[in-house]
């Protein structure tokens, strides 16, 4: 992994831009999980941020341990040989299907957004992403750090200045709560499949962040502050779209409606904070994908890398990546165990700590 430590600063914004894709930053991640119910969704955003920062931590202490130059170690490690290979088929296959649905939502926002054509955005997230993978894991880990600040910082402005023009309303937001169908309908539960989905994405980049930090305090406030970032993003979302839920709820990007509300302007920068987060979420899959094909600074490696974004941008083209629909429930179930595995390996390390 070289001989360069990262601090708990840029493990943390790492982390946090493995996460906030386009469904984050789009606020329906947030709707569909968190927003739909209520007032409820802030001890539910409270649960997630704790798992985010649990789960975040063990991954990456046992990278640390381990090593791990990809998260083929670590699920291994946590799931055990059989659940380990099984964990890692669907987040292997799920990666590649990710990585076409980014370049198809940055295809999207160039047309919808910007009335530029598809196939140029789709095509300039693809060169952006293997232009930053081939790079190295570094040059991974520097760009994704570098750009988070700038998404947090979009995400928190446009929702105070939201909650500002247009306060709360409690009645309002009862009575959204008791309209609302939420896919799953126990809100604890939500917050478990959430963070389960997501850190199926996160620990590709995770686990090698762990063997690269600094020590295992940095690792742990790597965690920390990553996990608080993710939370305290989402809580944002979730404020500014309770602020108008019925009418933001009719949008498939209800953060870009918002956005709307003030100005072109401000909606076209929200485009781009997009785009940014769609980057850094193509990143982390295209460089986990590839480092579970091929060893991480070999000749193959960048073979393989290019080979991958060619074929994520042809299959984005053929609507691949409504695949990716019928993964989430395989996704799910990976995601669960592999939260099972990682429960059991941060329970076998506090007992050797004990004795």
């Amino acid at each position: 992994m070289g001989l360069r430590k990262l601090s708990a600063l840029t493990i943390a914004a790492s982390y946090i831009g493995t996460v906030v894709g386009a469904g984050f930053a789009s606020g329906q991640e947030v709707l569909q999980f968190f927003t739909f119910f209520g007032l409820k969704s802030i001890p539910a955003l409270a649960l997630a941020t704790f798992l985010f920062i649990f789960f975040g931590g063990t991954v990456l202490r046992l990278g640390r341990q381990l090593q791990a130059r990809s998260y083929v170690a670590v699920v291994t490690a946590a799931g055990g040989p059989f659940l380990g290979r099984a964990v890692d088929a669907i987040i292997t296959f799920f990666l590649f299907g990710a990585l076409t649905a980014m370049a198809a939502g940055a295809g999207a926002i160039f047309a919808e957004q910007f009335g530029l054509p598809r196939l140029l955005g789709s095509a300039l997230m693809v060169a952006a992403s293997l232009v930053t993978v081939l790079a190295g894991f570094y040059g991974v880990v520097l760009s994704i750090s570098f750009v988070v600040p700038v998404l947090l910082l979009s995400v928190f402005g446009l929702s105070l200045a939201t909650l500002a023009t247009t306060p709360l309303d409690l009645r309002t937001i009862g009575l959204w709560a008791r309209e609302a169908n939420p896919a799953i309908p126990f809100w604890p539960a939500a917050a478990l499949a959430y963070v389960s989905y997501n850190l199926v994405l996160a620990i590709p980049i995770l686990a090698p962040l762990g063997a690269a930090a600094a020590g295992t305090t940095a690792a742990n406030r790597g965690a920390l502050l990553g996990g608080l970032g993710l939370g305290l993003g989402a809580l944002a979302i979730n404020l500014a779209i309770l602020t108008v839920p019925f009418a933001a709820a009719r949008f498939e990007i209800p953060m870009v409606y918002i956005a709307g509300r003030f100005s072109p302007v401000v909606q076209q920068a929200y485009g781009l904070v997009l785009l940014a987060e769609i980057y850094t979420t193509a990143v982390a899959n295209l460089y986990g994908f590839t480092t579970r094909v091929a060893e991480p600074a070999s000749p193959r490696f960048r073979k393989t890398a290019v080979a991958v974004a060619v074929a994520a941008f042809v299959a984005s083209l053929l609507g691949f990546a409504l695949l990716v629909r019928y993964l989430y429930a395989a996704v799910g179930v990976a995601g669960f165990l592999l939260l099972a595995g990682l429960t059991r390996a941060y329970l076998r390390e506090k007992s050797k700590r004990n004795r």
